[in-house]
């Protein structure tokens, strides 16, 4: 996560809660006068279309007066959906046993790529199996995690 999107997350964590969700996880791509703020949500009853419309009014007050971010970007508040994105230790605690993917920052035993099962995690690491070899991963060289929906 960079440092813009720890700060949007600690910016927004509280607004969010506000309307009765829980702040998921930021990203924010970069693409010229192209790039997009996208903000997960999350609550027990799910996410409806109206809920995004509100979260979105509500971070947009902030965002408007706190002003983090200088170019040009749109604003897209969306539910985790199947293929859920990971962000803090919790998730990755959340699908223990599970099917998630990696991209790393840095590469590790020479890739940057895993897919895999995940087996355990601390707060400062986590433990997938990739074609039977265990690989230990920290949390502050992902670049992105997702959980890999299953289907029966």
């Amino acid at each position: 996560m960079s440092q813009l999107e720890k700060k949007l997350t600690q910016m927004l964590e509280a607004p969010v809660e506000a309307v009765g969700f829980e702040l998921v996880g930021v990203e924010f791509i970069r693409a010229g006068k192209h790039s997009t703020l996208r903000i997960y949500i999350d609550s027990e009853n799910g996410v409806e279309i109206e809920d995004c419309a509100d979260v979105s009014r509500q971070v947009s007050a902030v965002l408007d007066v706190e002003d983090p971010i200088t170019n040009e970007y749109n604003l897209e508040v969306s539910s985790p959906g199947m293929d859920r994105p990971l962000f803090k230790p919790e998730h990755y605690n959340q699908v223990l046993g599970q099917t998630i993917t990696i991209k790393l920052q840095m590469p590790q035993n020479d890739r940057r790529n895993f897919k895999g099962t995940l087996q355990s995690c601390d707060e400062r690491s986590f433990v997938m199996v990739v074609d039977n070899e265990e690989f230990e991963l920290a949390y502050d060289n992902v670049l992105k995690a997702n959980l890999v929906p299953e289907f029966e």
